[in-house]
């Protein structure tokens, strides 16, 4: 399970994997060998890194890198806060109808165009073809306000799929596939722990603290705690919270979240390892 974060959420938990295999290769290779990888927002971008067949060292290094595609929105945590606020303001709406209501802002929000987005997630994937492994992404209908799981039998590419995981309402585009149109599938839950309804184990990488506060429900602190199956919650500490800095959308925030994740998944592969001996 890999949450939602921003740009620094897709360079913390490379960096979190990235330190679990300097540690204890054998458990980075169970993790990141998983049977079934479900990918929210910043997550879907990793999760399909992990499907295209570079290994985590290589991807660690793309975090790195001096060079990179990534753009800054101009756009600040304030009014990002400000599209939720607006939706969340009829105390007697459902979470569908609040999730319709920014799925409105997403679409009347000006932002870059499309294309110019999509070249952005284009350059974030080593692959652009769905993996053979089974790959989750998730996504949210603007129009319904109903969560959507792409997989490889959606009929979706995959830089469609992840676009539309990435689209955070007020910041970029909602994405469009078809006839429909679709935002960021962490504006309900940044981890939706439900779609691994069916894993008999799961492992999820958050990248906020766990006494970071939900617009809706309880929180992913709440879904990884209440998961039905025996599950392994990794939350960004201090340390990676200070490097996230006060945009984790900022491409300047991509390098220190990075580290930060890597001195993390250092200091927990033992109880990462731990864990999953457990499961055996």
């Amino acid at each position: 399970m890999l949450a939602g974060g921003g740009i620094a959420g897709i360079a913390w938990e490379t960096g979190v994997l990235r330190g679990i295999a300097d540690e204890v290769p054998d458990a980075a290779r169970v993790l990141l060998g998983a049977e079934i990888l479900v990918g929210t927002s910043a997550g879907s971008t990793v999760a399909a890194q992990l499907g295209s067949g570079l290994d985590i060292g290589e991807l660690y290094d793309r975090q790195l890198a001096a060079a990179s595609a990534e753009i800054d929105p101009g756009v600040s945590i304030e009014t990002i806060t400000g599209v939720f606020l607006a939706a969340l303001t009829d105390p007697d709406a459902t979470t569908t109808e609040k999730l319709r209501r920014i799925g409105e802002i997403a679409l009347s929000t000006p932002t870059v165009a499309e294309d110019v987005r999509r070249a952005v997630i284009e350059h974030r994937l080593p692959s652009h073809s769905w993996p053979d492994r089974d790959l989750r992404v998730t996504a949210i209908d603007t129009a319904t306000g109903e969560l959507v799981v792409f997989d490889k039998s959606s009929g979706v590419g995959l830089v469609d799929a992840v676009a539309a995981s990435c689209a955070v309402p007020g910041v970029w585009p909602p994405v469009t596939i078809g006839q429909r149109r679709y935002m960021d599938g962490g504006v309900g839950s940044t981890v939706n722990m439900a779609v691994a309804a069916d894993c008999d184990a799961a492992v999820a990488l958050v990248p906020s603290g766990r006494s970071s506060p939900s617009p809706f429900g309880s929180g992913a602190v709440a879904e990884v705690d209440g998961f039905t199956a025996p599950t392994l919650g990794i939350f960004a500490d201090d340390e990676a919270l200070a490097a996230f800095g006060a945009n984790p959308l900022d491409p300047a925030c991509r390098m220190p979240s990075a580290e930060a994740g890597r001195a993390q998944g250092r200091r927990i592969a033992a109880d990462v390892a731990g864990f999953l001996s457990g499961l055996q």
